[in-house]
């Protein structure tokens, strides 16, 4: 019988070390702020922007979401970037997506603080978390790295593949998990038999976003299936990239859509809010004594 690993306690307990963190810093008058920045019509979208909102606020946070709309510019979404990057007041900022046709999402991950980065989506970001350096790991990603830990799955010596190479999803996964001594194949739309690049792993990350995509056929007996797709259908219901139908039985373990990696991500990104505000009250901090003996 098929483990179902569910992601909704640990998803409590860390936005139950969040609101712990955040009440601790409103004690001394900072009070965290994340701002979520979007530009669409899409009311799915819209829907997890408020579901964030609503979170970060029972957590302690302060959340403020600036909805430029489906008409917006790259050059207006970016200049708001630059001014919540400067804002002392904003401790994290996510740029949700999708964003409008013609918008140059490469420069607007850009134009991110990577000091407020709380999702790593921006280049810089990526690249301290492939050297090894302190950085936010997109909160996704690390979802599924923490899922597997608070399940108990060992990955030390694993196979594992993961199916998608997006710079938000699949690539930060994939080193995740060689961090972390598993030995790890990447495969894409692409690969010409996925079936061959799947069926070895003991653990198989999905995340294209193509409904119901992996089947029995794609995986061993036993093996640990990750799945990070959600695609919204016309009534309303959220479709994962497994036929759980499918490898029910055959897969060791897999988890629920919904229920599975999107409420520890959501955790996941109010906690790196706790963490970006802590952070950067300490380097101020650090500055101001530094400037109190340098005035002496």
């Amino acid at each position: 019988m098929t483990r179902i690993l569910g992601g909704s306690d640990l998803a409590a307990a860390i936005r139950n070390d969040a609101s712990v963190a955040a009440a601790a810093l409103t004690e001394i008058g900072i009070r965290p702020k994340l701002a979520v920045v979007l530009a669409t019509a899409d009311e799915s979208t819209a829907w997890y922007v408020r579901s964030i909102a609503g979170a970060a606020r029972r957590t302690g946070i302060e959340c403020d979401i600036v909805d430029f709309g489906p008409e917006a510019t790259t050059e207006e979404i970016h200049a708001v970037l630059v001014e919540l990057g400067h804002d002392p007041d904003v401790h994290g900022i996510i740029l949700q997506t999708p964003l409008p046709d013609g918008t140059d999402l490469d420069l607007l991950r850009e134009a991110i603080n990577p000091g407020k980065d709380i999702d790593g989506t921006n280049p810089v970001s990526l690249g301290r978390l492939i050297a090894h350096l302190p950085a936010f790991a997109p909160a996704t990603a690390q979802a599924v790295l923490a899922l597997l830990d608070h399940h108990g799955i060992d990955l030390r010596g694993k196979t594992a593949t993961v199916v998608g190479r997006s710079t938000v999803v699949g690539t930060p996964v994939a080193h995740l998990l060689v961090q972390r001594d598993a030995t790890v194949t990447v495969c894409h739309r692409h690969t010409a038999d996925l079936v061959a690049g799947t069926r070895s792993a003991d653990i198989v990350v999905v995340a294209v976003g193509i409904p119901r995509l992996i089947t029995a056929e794609h995986i061993s007996d036993g093996a640990v299936v990750i799945d990070v797709g959600t695609t919204a259908t016309d009534d309303g219901l959220l479709l994962g990239d497994v036929d759980a139908d499918s490898v029910d039985g055959r897969a060791g373990a897999l988890t629920p859509v919904p229920g599975g990696v999107g409420p520890v991500t959501t955790a996941l990104l109010l906690n790196h809010t706790v963490d970006a505000a802590s952070t950067q009250s300490a380097v101020r901090r650090a500055a101001s004594l530094v400037g109190l003996q340098s005035s002496r």
